[in-house]
């Protein structure tokens, strides 16, 4: 290819895109309104309208394109490239829009638009009789699939993961575990709009029994019994301050035992475990270090219900 044949290649390949960057955009906006107007019956007519008016644009486009696009040579062929080019730059744009859906970064508005005419010029470039040009169309096809099918979904995941790690350690004043009781292991975790619970259970999935941490906001300064107690139900408060409740439960004698820990309070509760063991978790509390949060995430055993 000589170097006028290579420049009026860039050339209309520019064109193509250019065109397809604002037709594209300008096609979607009107589909949009008029579906929103008077509902998907009145955006057939837009849409046939706006694909006509389409397929005229890549036409005219074609006209420069007659010295080095074979079928650009004729009205007749030349429509028919049109319409190919049109088809095959359509999947590409209904591929990005998919990969969009599924979070994948395109950039901002700016370069989203941009990127609308690439499949276009991309599908155009594999009519150019070039060796050289039909290659860089092939790489630049790869190399949209890499992006948008595997680097692209990786990279949303991890901004995902790593928003989630944010919103979590935003309460970072209420995410506290306890060393895991014997022959317990850590359930599950549940973060409230103003409480933090832990859930121990058995080894076994078969054994009875659990243990219960919840860490919650609370204003109150001091730990006080309720003024009218509950039946079935003991409250005492230590020297310390602790708050001690037992109920009288069909299946035993449940206990609570409730400590203020800075501007919260600790609450454990367990139907498996005695006062030592309740205390011993209250002894043992700690902050939620990062590597603990990604792994209850990573095994799902952390919810935020907020």
């Amino acid at each position: 290819m000589t170097r006028g044949g290579r420049a009026l290649t860039a050339l209309h390949l520019l064109l193509v895109w250019a065109a397809m960057a604002l037709a594209i955009p300008a096609l979607g906006f009107g589909l949009l309104m008029a579906a929103w107007g008077s509902g998907a019956a009145a955006a057939a007519p837009v849409l046939l309208l706006g694909v006509a008016l389409t397929m005229g644009l890549l036409v005219a486009v074609g006209v420069s394109a007659r010295p080095v696009v074979p079928m650009c040579s004729s009205p007749p062929r030349r429509l028919g490239w049109a319409a190919v080019v049109f088809v095959l730059g359509t999947l590409g744009v209904l591929a990005g829009l998919a990969a969009y859906g599924g979070d994948v970064d395109m950039g901002t508005a700016t370069t989203r638009v941009a990127l609308t005419g690439l499949p276009y010029a991309v599908a155009a470039a594999l009519f150019v009789p070039s060796g050289w040009v039909r290659l860089g169309a092939v790489a630049a096809l790869m190399a949209g699939v890499l992006y948008a099918g595997i680097v692209g979904p990786a990279y949303a995941q991890q901004r995902r993961h790593e928003a989630e790690i944010a919103m979590y350690q935003e309460r970072a004043e209420l995410l506290y575990l306890a060393t895991t009781p014997p022959g317990m292991r850590l359930h599950h975790a549940y973060l409230g709009p103003a409480d933090f619970t832990v859930e121990y259970r058995p080894l076994q999935h078969t054994e009875p029994g659990y243990a219960h941490l919840t860490i919650r906001s609370s204003p109150t300064p001091v730990l006080r019994c309720p003024e009218v107690p509950r039946e079935n139900e003991t409250c005492t408060v230590d020297a310390a301050g602790d708050l001690r409740l037992v109920r009288d439960l069909a299946e035993g004698p449940g206990i609570t035992l409730v400590r203020r820990h800075g501007n919260a309070e600790v609450e454990v509760f367990s139907q498996a475990l005695d006062e030592a063991g309740l205390r011993t978790l209250l002894s043992t509390l700690r902050p939620l270090s990062e590597t603990e949060l990604e792994d209850l995430l990573r095994e799902r055993r952390i919810d935020n219900g907020r």
